[in-house]
């Protein structure tokens, strides 16, 4: 079969090789075969997000364009304008009822999601998932790195920068965001054995994926705690949300930040000083891999989905499957960690 980049590779052979800038998934080393399809055969897959206009699914939306462009595919991403589980269940309701033939899933909630996607599966369709390692409706889910490993590090950071000591607070975007969760779970383990001069206190904030709700209940907790050096975000706006409260309330060098982020969401507040440590993974790439998981499961290659599987891509190269009772389960690895002094190596 030819290769599916083969109009690609044309299109750069004519314009030129500084058209390679434009690839925003790197995808020199795909696996090609993985995606190959009968007859060349072309199928609509939606990516479904928890929600849109935010720079983390904006950067997501990215991959999935390129995947489209890539590979002919009829792929789109989808998400409602505000993090609310019952907008992301209707968007999937509609897209089962346009009948198309995968969705790729980012739950806003997993307990929300599990019924409409039962539904979508009943009709045939395929269900692949990220940020859900505890969703049952899916064929496979396909997390970026361990949970629990990605919690601890970012603990491990925060308390570099408190001394190991003193209140810290944490919020998530859900408290049914399973990912989420297991981020805080695994960073309260690591603070409970490796820095147990420190203490979590009140309960997870939920923030709901919006920045300036992080700000407000994160100011909140200050309030009532005025004592708080650390503040450990699981969701990405969070990053934004806590450095605009340092930076205003002139809390840089007092209370530090750790946490999910990106660089052009939270880079001035790195910059500044004001906020330390932000941690990530490609979005653009994890919207590219589900994609190509989708189509490989719709070509019935599900002997080839297991541990081990080298999808091509940074990160990708070597799938695991950590639970012996869900092998599909899938998990990618590494992810990046960013500070003032190399935050300028990207550009998202």
């Amino acid at each position: 079969m030819k290769s599916l980049l083969t109009a690609a590779s044309l299109a750069l052979s004519l314009l030129g090789t500084s058209a390679l800038a434009d690839q925003i998934v790197d995808t020199s080393n795909l696996n090609e075969e993985l995606i190959a399809t009968k007859d060349d055969k072309k199928y609509t897959i939606a990516t479904v997000v928890k929600v849109d206009g935010i720079a983390w699914f904006d950067r997501m939306r990215d991959g999935v364009e390129q995947f489209k462009g890539d590979t002919g595919h009829d792929v789109w991403m989808v998400g409602p304008s505000q993090a609310d589980a019952a907008a992301q269940v209707q968007l999937i309701e509609n897209l089962i009822a346009q009948g198309v033939d995968a969705i790729a899933v980012v739950p806003f909630s997993v307990e929300a999601v599990e019924p409409v996607l039962k539904k979508a599966r009943d009709r045939g369709i395929v269900v692949i998932s990220h940020e859900a390692s505890n969703l049952q409706n899916t064929d496979y889910d396909l997390e970026a790195f361990d949970n629990l490993a990605y919690g601890a590090n970012l603990m491990k950071e925060l308390g570099k920068y408190t001394g190991g000591k003193g209140k810290y607070v944490t919020t998530v975007g859900s408290l049914t965001s399973k990912s989420q969760m297991e981020w805080v779970d695994g960073a309260v383990a690591y603070q409970k054995e490796h820095f147990p001069d420190m203490e979590m206190v009140g309960d997870r904030l939920e923030t709901y994926d919006d920045a300036a709700t992080d700000y407000t209940k994160l100011k909140e907790a200050m309030t009532t705690y005025p004592d708080i050096t650390g503040i450990l975000g699981a969701p990405m706006p969070t990053s934004a949300g806590a450095g605009r409260l340092i930076a205003e309330g002139g809390l840089k060098d007092k209370v530090f930040f750790a946490g999910t982020g990106l660089p052009s969401v939270a880079g001035e507040y790195l910059g500044n000083g004001d906020i330390q440590y932000i941690q990530f993974w490609d979005p653009a790439v994890a919207g590219y891999a589900m994609n190509m998981l989708a189509v490989a499961a719709l070509e019935g290659k599900g002997d080839q989905i297991k541990s081990g599987l080298n999808l091509g891509l940074t990160g990708y190269e070597s799938l695991t499957t950590p639970d012996e009772a869900n092998p599909n389960l899938l998990y990618g690895a590494g992810w990046v960690g960013v500070t003032a002094e190399n935050m300028d190596k990207y550009d998202f």
